[in-house]
């Protein structure tokens, strides 16, 4: 698929499209899923309906349907190469910054 390729509410819809397909498969039904979420059934439907929802509610039911490991696919976290380590002095940055140009008079 390409994700690069998708507008924004073309990602959220099929977004809440694969969770009701988990949904489905795990026979669950959006009551349920809403009870154990902490939302309301109609933000359950709202989510699959590919509507923009919190992440905050993305996590509540991806932690429902037992899929939170996901989100170790979606930012891995970043690992720094001995050599990275020894250039940083055991320091990890803090910002990003460009160096100034000089400008010429």
């Amino acid at each position: 698929m390409d994700w690069y390729g998708m507008s924004d509410a073309a990602l959220i819809a099929e977004l809440g499209k694969r969770i009701k397909s988990y949904r489905l498969r795990k026979k669950f039904t959006q009551q349920e899923i809403a009870d154990r979420a902490g939302v309301s059934v109609f933000t359950v439907a709202q989510v699959e309906k590919g509507n923009a929802v919190s992440f905050a509610t993305i996590i509540a039911i991806l932690r429902v349907l037992r899929l939170i490991e996901n989100l170790e696919m979606l930012l891995p976290e970043i690992k720094i190469s001995p050599v990275e380590m020894l250039k940083l002095k055991g320091e990890t940055p803090k910002r990003s910054y460009k160096p100034r140009s000089v400008s010429k008079k």
